[in-house]
């Protein structure tokens, strides 16, 4: 069945076994009339053939001894999830008219990486033509095109859409650097599993990356890098510290310096308490002092798991369940009185540092690795005392 033409950005290889012989009309029609309706509308392979977003399905089918066997190519535009599903949907064909079939995904090709290797391949040959005709910057072009190929890699990754090399989610370790100008400058020098923050706070995909991969935090050397090593390290997973050279940017580092700071990364415990030592502890000096109407309120929140949410004049601004609360500190502004019938963790604990906030008062306080400063943790029962 054919469709408006479509460029297509993935390409899916099935095999196909069938007990009897068929034609490439009958598998066709198996292939349409098997999987209408099961993934939704959206999803329905003739109107995404009709809409252009899956192209032409290219069937080769041979028959001998009373058996078919042959290959299925699909064109897709549509994104990996999507494709993924369709890939799924055919597979889950069993029978051409009559006859018992077997279909099973061979490969999803990307399209894409296929032709930018092709056209790398290609550059790669004109160039050596070049050098062969004594030109003598060919190996210099060459590695400019090689550059600029790599930098064409650049992705944006996560809902936060993060400038990202494309092999954030195959590789088991990601460098985390600072902004998308050193992502791109990695990827020049191949160094394609590198995602950027894009601001001081750490996106929560970063945060959830670190948890599942070998993180590798690379920072500028100057006062700006020390700042998002510190942010980095208090809310995410980190394992290694890279850091460029004193006064320098890691998008201005050279092939062989990246190659050296990467080598040289230390383990991010040992940065922590470095960083921790050469930095002043602020001790909170004088106790908020509550308001009757904030300890009447207090008293009131015992048992019920809420939590209260004061500014700077000690004006409500939000009553909310204990399980919401690190992600209204998170997306909330002016906070600076938190009372609340929970446990002070150490997440929470980080999330009100950053935000300004100047007391915390909890049912209990957990197990805190790393002192707050500036905030003061006090306990609903010294508070109800």
């Amino acid at each position: 069945m054919g469709g408006v033409a479509v460029t297509p950005k993935y390409l899916i290889h099935l095999s196909i076994e069938v007990d009897g012989v068929v034609e490439k009309s009958d598998v066709i029609g198996a292939l349409f009339g098997q999987t209408e309706g099961l993934l939704g509308d959206r999803l329905d392979l003739r109107e995404l053939q009709k809409s252009g977003r899956i192209g032409r399905v290219q069937v080769n089918i041979e028959s001998k001894d009373g058996k078919s066997r042959g290959s299925i190519e699909i064109p897709s535009s549509l994104d990996k999830v999507e494709t993924a599903l369709i890939a799924a949907a055919i597979e889950s064909v069993d029978k051409v008219g009559p006859c018992d079939a077997k279909i099973s995904v061979v490969k999803i090709e990307d399209v894409r990486e296929e032709k930018r290797k092709r056209i790398v391949e290609r550059a790669k040959e004109l160039l050596l033509k070049w050098r062969s005709e004594a030109a003598p910057e060919s190996k210099e072009l060459l590695e400019e095109v090689l550059r600029a190929t790599r930098e064409a890699q650049l992705v944006t990754y996560g809902p936060e859409k993060l400038s990202a090399g494309p092999d954030i989610d195959s590789s088991d370790t990601i460098i985390i650097v600072e902004g998308r100008a050193d992502v791109i400058n990695l990827l020049r020098h191949d160094y394609r599993n590198v995602i950027a923050m894009e601001g001081v706070t750490v996106p929560q995909t970063i945060i959830n990356l670190a948890k599942e991969k070998t993180a590798i935090a690379f920072v500028d050397g100057d006062r700006g890098g020390e700042l998002a090593l510190r942010e980095l390290l208090q809310v995410a997973d980190i394992d290694f510290v890279a850091r460029a050279p004193p006064g320098k940017e890691v998008e201005e580092l050279t092939g062989k310096e990246i190659a050296k700071c990467l080598r040289d990364k230390v383990p991010a415990d040992q940065v922590y308490l470095s960083l921790e030592k050469a930095r002043p502890f602020k001790e909170v000096t004088k106790s908020v002092e509550l308001p009757q109407h904030v300890i009447n309120e207090a008293k009131s929140l015992l048992g019920t798991l809420e939590s209260l949410l004061y500014d700077g004049e000690w004006k409500l601004l939000q009553r909310i369940p204990v399980k919401d609360l690190a992600g209204a500190l998170q997306s909330s502004e002016g906070v600076k009185y938190v009372i609340y019938d929970g446990v002070a963790t150490q997440r929470l604990v980080d999330i009100a540092e950053h935000k300004g906030v100047q007391l915390l008062v909890c049912a209990r306080v957990g197990d805190l690795s790393k002192k707050p400063e500036g905030l003061e943790i006090r306990t609903l029962s010294e508070v109800l005392a």
